[in-house]
């Protein structure tokens, strides 16, 4: 969709970019700061393949504080960017055969990486009519002796859906029960509305033991270009994800690491103007989307994405989202990219300006007529 709309650019077309996932804010000064003082003062070296020790105590005690729960330096494994929490996780937890279950509509790179090593990804349905949340009963049917791992996603991409508490205290039970991991990624965990919290499966009894939270700095801190993230797991576990890092990656760019370490420890206050800002954007586009002839929108709980039902407007996600680039030039992802139980749904990334919202809901409309 991306190389699509940019091929029409290139042609001269004017075309609103609501596809890509990011923030459209600049890192924040403080943090750019740090880390061009950091290159200045020459930190270019390597460094240990699991992160620098500051890092890793800054990302143990704010990650603990915020999820109400003890978290030692040791447990943390830092990455260029979350994916590799993600992967390598994956990598080490499990064998060729092995079941892991993931959300769909999800992450594209929760199946892709499952498969890559040789697992067999299971999908579970997140439902609309459950605020898409996981569909409990289709979770624990799909649950036997060959399931190794379970992969959660709250707030979530693409839907902006939140777990509950109560359905993470059923998934927890039937997790212990199996004697199976969990792979909670909670890179959005920062990006939630109307003064919500988000639980964390793992602060839940006797789930730190089987539990890998990743997180990381792109969403919160709108860096997505420095590459930092983190996983937080059993220190045995994190041992065997840090030989892969060792053997892979590396190490993660010192200078980059300095300015998580001042994200962390500096002033919040830009978070939470850039969390009012975004909830001000979900409002607009929820209540223009709703507006609309044959499309419906619930409002999403967390993340930077409205995820609107086109069902009635006849159109597959793939043809909605061909058309509407083609013909008004609004770039969205058809809802089939994130899963076959996404289709009948788009995404949309209100991590633009109020004034692009605006004028892509205009132009939505003018395509429905």
């Amino acid at each position: 969709m991306l190389t699509r709309a940019q091929a029409l650019e290139a042609a001269g077309r004017e075309i609103i970019h609501l596809e890509i996932g990011q923030p459209d804010f600049e890192t924040f000064d403080h943090i750019s700061r740090s880390g061009m003082q950091a290159i200045a003062a020459g930190k270019t070296r390597y460094n240990p393949p699991a992160g620098l020790p500051e890092l890793r105590q800054a990302i143990a005690r704010d990650a603990g504080e915020r999820r109400g729960m003890e978290i030692h330096p040791g447990q943390v494994v830092v990455g260029p960017g979350a994916k590799p929490g993600l992967f390598f996780a994956t990598l080490a937890l499990l064998d060729p055969g092995d079941e892991a279950i993931y959300p769909d509509p999800g992450f594209p790179t929760y199946p892709a990486m499952i498969a890559a090593v040789g697992g067999s990804p299971v999908p579970v349905p997140v439902r609309e009519g459950n605020d898409f949340s996981f569909d409990l009963g289709a979770f624990e049917a799909r649950l036997n002796e060959r399931t190794r791992l379970v992969i959660l996603n709250s707030p979530a991409n693409p839907t902006g859906g939140v777990i509950p508490l109560v359905d993470l205290e059923r998934i927890a039970q039937a997790v212990q029960a199996l004697d199976c991991w969990v792979i909670s990624d909670e890179i959005y965990a920062r990006l939630v509305y109307d003064g919500q919290q988000v639980s964390s499966i793992a602060a839940l009894s006797d789930m730190a033991e089987r539990t890998v939270i990743v997180d990381g700095f792109s969403k919160t801190y709108a860096m997505t270009g420095w590459r930092l993230g983190f996983a937080i797991m059993p220190e045995t576990l994190a041992g065997k994800v840090e030989l892969l890092l060792t053997h892979s990656v590396g190490c993660t760019a010192t200078f980059t690491q300095l300015a998580g370490v001042e994200a962390l420890m500096g002033s919040q206050a830009a978070v939470a103007t850039m969390v009012a800002e975004y909830q001000r954007r979900r409002d607009r586009i929820v209540a223009g989307l709703n507006a609309l002839p044959g499309i419906s929108c619930r409002t999403p709980q967390g993340a930077f994405y409205a995820f609107p039902n086109i069902s009635a407007t006849g159109l597959s996600s793939r043809e909605f989202a061909r058309r509407l680039l083609e013909e008004v030039g609004v770039a969205v992802l058809p809802g089939i990219d994130f899963g076959r139980y996404g289709e009948g749904y788009l995404r949309l990334c209100y991590a633009t300006s109020m004034a692009m919202i605006d004028r892509a809901l205009d132009r939505m409309a003018e395509f429905l007529r």
